[in-house]
């Protein structure tokens, strides 16, 4: 039996104009956005100048206007390419995508964490765990950093089966420290910076998160894979990005 042939993808409709150097992707699925992104560091068409991943749109960045037809014709390709069963079947390859330096989901980035979160205990509470249990699975997650916004350094690091989802919080915080890491929406974070917010709470790192001083000035960027580790166990320093 042979495999269907790939969905159609309108790029009228998910491949956008923004601007005359700029095609703004809006996939079908939130699922996409990962892969594409995965992909396109792995083929990156010609005339791409750069790209930017957010929640729901990949913004594709282009060297001149003259890039426009072709790199829309090769998104047009990849988005069809990606989903073809086979490429469904060998999505956690895709999703991982080729990454460079500590970049790889075996060798993710460790973020020492004390669990003293002032909203652990809702969090517990939210999800029908313990607090033990709360920090047992976000330490036991390899997290995907999928785009970085909100603040310089604030990268939104999603696991692959949403299991910490939580909403926001009712009210936010007037304040929240910089290194505080919390939960909110099936994302986790790390504050890199004080700033209001309305995330739940769950412990802090001593990581710096954003310093001008370091290349690059953030720990955390799109593609990067992280693991939370106790402070107490954590089995490797990063000292590039200690305070």
């Amino acid at each position: 039996m042979t495999d269907p042939a790939p969905k159609e993808v309108d790029p009228d409709r998910v491949i956008r104009a923004a601007g005359d150097c700029a095609l703004l992707v809006l996939p079908a699925r939130h699922d996409e956005v990962a892969k594409l992104v995965a992909a396109l560091r792995v083929r990156m068409p010609e005339g791409v100048a750069d790209i930017l991943p957010a929640a729901e749109t990949v913004l594709v960045t282009l060297l001149s206007p003259e890039h426009a037809d072709s790199v829309r014709q090769a998104l047009t390709t990849l988005l069809r390419e990606l989903r073809t069963p086979a490429a469904v079947q060998g999505s956690g390859d895709v999703s991982r995508g080729t990454l460079s330096g500590n970049d790889s989901r075996d060798d993710p980035l460790e973020i020492p964490v004390r669990y003293d979160g002032a909203d652990l205990a809702e969090v517990a509470r939210l999800l029908g765990l313990t607090e033990a249990e709360v920090i047992a699975e976000h330490t036991g997650t390899v997290w995907h950093c999928a785009f970085v916004g909100f603040a310089p350094g604030f990268g939104y690091l999603e696991s692959p089966d949403a299991r910490l989802t939580v909403p926001r919080r009712p009210e936010a915080r007037t304040s929240i420290p910089a290194g505080a890491v919390a939960l909110a929406g099936g994302y986790t974070a790390v504050y890199p910076r004080s700033t209001p917010g309305g995330w739940h709470l769950i412990g802090t790192t001593d990581l710096r998160m954003w310093d001008v001083h370091r290349d690059p000035p953030s720990l955390i960027r799109a593609g990067r894979y992280v693991r939370f580790v106790e402070a107490d166990r954590l089995s490797s320093p990063n000292p590039a990005g200690r305070a």
